[in-house]
């Protein structure tokens, strides 16, 4: 097991699963992560079969009836001792996630402040829980709403943010008094058993165990189980559009609910008046950041003719300068993929770019070096393209030459996806047109800063094949909770509602 990992506690994970209590004994087979970077294995673990699984949603509903009588307040001093915890070891865990995913060593620390930063949100939101109250049209009556906690809440999350995600969601639904079974990525265990341990001690001193549980299995046998499962009325899923339409149909045939964070083809409109230094910082980082590994990352870019020639140039150069190699090395801009697959499907997506008239500027080949590195790729694209309209996630950008703004707003919206959207000029008028609801379908739309980098005091998520689901900021919390309309008459007689007489 490498060293970094056992920093964190987890030099006993190889004979057993996690489930939030401790290890419990697992008869699953033996799962195997290794770094992106080198091929190097990080550690073993275990995986829950059925057995452990029913003894982990037994202690997440036990765990919930006690959960769910805590005062709120008392709910956020919880997560904000998780707050504090992450904050101490923010560094080995970032480490981690640089390990185990690929991230450059910025981006790793900068999802641990991502956690720390969620649950300082949901400290503040565990006394703002509000529900509003009416006029009754009936006399001597009052009318209010109140939220309550709906139970267990299933948090399965992709490789690509392996902490970060299942912070945003935990922390929220925890304050609203849920508990929580966390279904992390195959390709990134390690990072959900290191941020499981840190949970372990809390749960255990509030006497709470089980209110964070995590369940590592196949999805055939785990996954289907969990998401089918009537004990477990929320499940929020971030992956592909295709998991996501398996998961809310299932979810939705049980009358259950489901947050579904799914696929991004996000979008750059530039303007002739755009400021092109500020255009090229924000293509770039959006572009190549975490290999092109970001639900956000910005995977195609309308230039209009009259500066296309120019930051075309400034671009392709800037691609030529990006240092590609060892994540945890400070001066990396971009480090692998995370597995054989996604290159195989880099590949696969490049070949069709050729088949269909599309011309590669720069970048494009596997790096002939241990791990799954390659270039980060631009690619001159034209609107009778296909591959274009499907998200691969890896660092290749469609640059597409457009004359009027009519016509690139078209085509950006013409994607079946629609999470996160920017546009790039100096003029109001035309980037209120952008926001307006004839402009971007999406449900993050910028102005003058890229399509990556949201922060978790708005609601995060996006429309049609994305999901429409909502996480992080805002009235996300919403989503965690029943909504209760109540009434209370406080005379001595009973008038009905729209004038109906019923005497008798």
């Amino acid at each position: 097991m490498h060293e970094a990992v056992k920093t964190l506690g987890l030099s006993e994970i190889n004979d057993g699963a996690h489930d939030g209590a401790g290890f419990l004994p697992c008869r699953g087979v033996i799962l195997e992560s290794r770094s992106p970077a080198t091929g190097e294995l990080l550690g073993r673990v275990r995986q829950a079969d059925a057995e452990t699984y029913e003894k982990i949603v037994q202690g997440a509903e036990s765990a919930f009836k006690k959960w769910r009588e805590v005062p709120a307040p008392k709910r956020g001093e919880v997560i904000r001792q998780i707050g504090e915890v992450l904050r101490q070891k923010k560094a080995e865990l970032g480490r981690l996630v640089s390990l185990e995913m690929g991230k450059i060593a910025s981006e790793g620390q900068g999802e641990v402040q991502e956690m720390i930063d969620i649950c300082d949100f949901a400290v503040g939101l565990s006394r703002q829980l509000y529900g509003s109250t009416m006029h009754s049209e009936r006399p001597v009556h009052r009318m209010y709403e109140q939220w309550h906690p709906m139970g267990i809440v299933a948090i399965i999350t992709a490789f690509n943010f392996p902490v970060a995600v299942w912070s945003w969601n935990s922390a929220l639904a925890a304050v609203c008094g849920n508990s929580m079974i966390w279904k992390p990525s195959p390709k990134t265990p390690l990072c959900a058993l290191a941020t499981q341990r840190l949970l372990e001690p809390i749960a255990k001193a509030h006497g709470l165990e089980g209110l964070f549980s995590l369940v590592l299995g196949p999805d055939a046998e785990i996954g289907e189980r969990l998401v089918a499962d009537p004990r477990v009325p929320i499940v929020s899923a971030t992956g592909s559009s295709r998991m996501g339409k398996r998961v809310g149909q299932v979810v939705a045939s049980r009358f259950g609910r489901s947050i579904l964070e799914l696929g991004g083809n996000n979008a750059i409109i530039a303007l002739p008046d755009c400021d092109q230094d500020l255009l090229l910082r924000a293509v770039l980082f959006g572009a190549v950041g975490t290999a092109g590994q970001r639900c956000t990352t910005t995977r195609r870019l309308f230039l209009h003719e009259t500066i296309a020639d120019a930051v075309l140039a400034r671009l392709l150069k800037a691609y030529g300068s990006v240092r590609i190699g060892d994540p945890l090395d400070p001066t990396t801009l971009m480090g692998p993929l995370i597995d054989d697959l996604a290159v195989q499907q880099m590949m696969h997506a490049l070949e069709q770019v050729k088949q269909e008239g599309g011309k590669i500027l720069v970048g494009g080949k596997k790096l002939d070096r241990p791990g799954h590195f390659v270039e980060p790729t631009v690619v001159l694209a034209h609107a009778g393209m296909k591959i274009w309209r499907e998200e691969t996630f890896a660092p290749i950008l469609y640059v597409f030459r457009y004359s009027k703004f009519e016509e690139a707003l078209e085509l950006h919206n013409s994607v079946e996806q629609g999470l996160s959207s920017s546009i790039f000029t100096r003029d109001l008028i035309t980037a209120e047109r952008f926001l307006a609801a004839s402009g971007s379908d999406c449900g993050i739309a910028n102005v003058n800063i890229g399509t990556s980098g949201a922060e978790i005091g708005g609601a995060f998520g996006g429309e049609k094949s994305t999901g429409g689901g909502r996480e992080a900021g805002s009235d996300s919390w919403k989503q965690y909770m029943r909504r209760q309309t109540n009434t209370i008459n406080w005379s001595k007689d009973l008038p009905l509602a729209q004038g109906v007489k019923f005497d008798i």
